[in-house]
């Protein structure tokens, strides 16, 4: 079950590492702000039963990872701390298909890791709910000069899901964080200015799924990183109705199932 390694900067982090008899692939899953590797639990059986193993760890400063809660100096910490995972994924699976999949600020992650690590030897990239933009001010639009370590409310709750249970245990759950700092918000930022005009040097094969009524990253976001990625096996689907975490909608196996039968095409 569950162990920590040491991350690049000596940082240590919590894996979660689940490899099913005779798996068929890998995929390394990137989750969003304030949450942890656990909201994935669901999401990772799936992946088992199809006989694809998870890599799952918790961001630096979220769930049982160390660091200073919800804290980055730097977005760069968020790409190279998933490297760290994506390395192991593929030296430990030398002879397997090894995808990576982000989840909301995890979404931005590997949109920008594409662009960073444009060589590692992964087979495809899934964005859900992908901050690539901020078309709706999430982050952009809070004031410039707070202190960094200063920690905002965590304001997410309601607009996460349309399924009542999910947002209620969104807010009890222990490895959930109800703040986060403004220098998260920051560190963000910057990734999104040094994405802006790179967008167009991601080449990975992907797929980029959003639901359109999230209310908390525009599904404009997805629509304008698809129109701008070089990549020349690329999909986009949008969910009509569908809240932020899709992969815990009412209808989240079908979600599931996309994701599952794009893996297996490009295994």
């Amino acid at each position: 079950m569950g162990e920590m390694f040491t991350s690049f900067d000596g940082t240590k982090l919590y894996l979660n590492k689940e490899v099913p008899e005779n798996a068929k692939g890998a995929a390394v899953i990137v989750h969003g702000l304030c949450e942890h590797q656990g909201r994935y639990d669901y999401f990772a059986e799936k992946f088992h039963e199809a006989g694809i193993a998870t890599y799952r760890f918790d961001h630096r400063g979220h769930g049982r990872s160390e660091g200073e809660r919800t804290y980055y100096e730097d977005f760069n910490e968020l790409l190279d701390d998933t490297n760290m995972v994506v390395d192991m994924a593929i030296r430990e699976n030398p002879d397997l298909p090894v995808f990576l999949i982000g989840h909301s600020m995890g979404g931005f992650t590997v949109s920008l890791y594409g662009v960073k690590y444009p060589d590692k030897k992964l087979r495809g990239i899934i964005t859900s709910g992908a901050l690539t933009k901020d078309n709706r001010k999430l982050i952009t639009s809070i004031p410039k000069n707070m202190d960094p370590h200063f920690k905002l409310p965590n304001e997410l709750g309601s607009g996460v899901c349309s399924v009542a249970e999910v947002v209620d245990w969104y807010g009890k759950d222990p490895y959930n964080t109800q703040t986060f700092t403004a220098g998260l918000v920051y560190a963000l930022c910057s990734g999104l200015e040094w994405f802006g005009d790179k967008a167009s040097s991601f080449a990975y094969p992907v797929l980029m799924l959003h639901g359109e009524k999230d209310g908390l990253v525009s599904m404009q976001d997805t629509c304008e990183f698809f129109a701008s990625a070089a990549s020349e096996d690329k999909q986009m689907k949008i969910y009509g109705n569908l809240f932020h975490e899709i992969f815990n909608e009412y209808c989240k196996d079908e979600v599931i199932g996309d994701v599952l039968s794009w893996i297996r095409n490009r295994m």
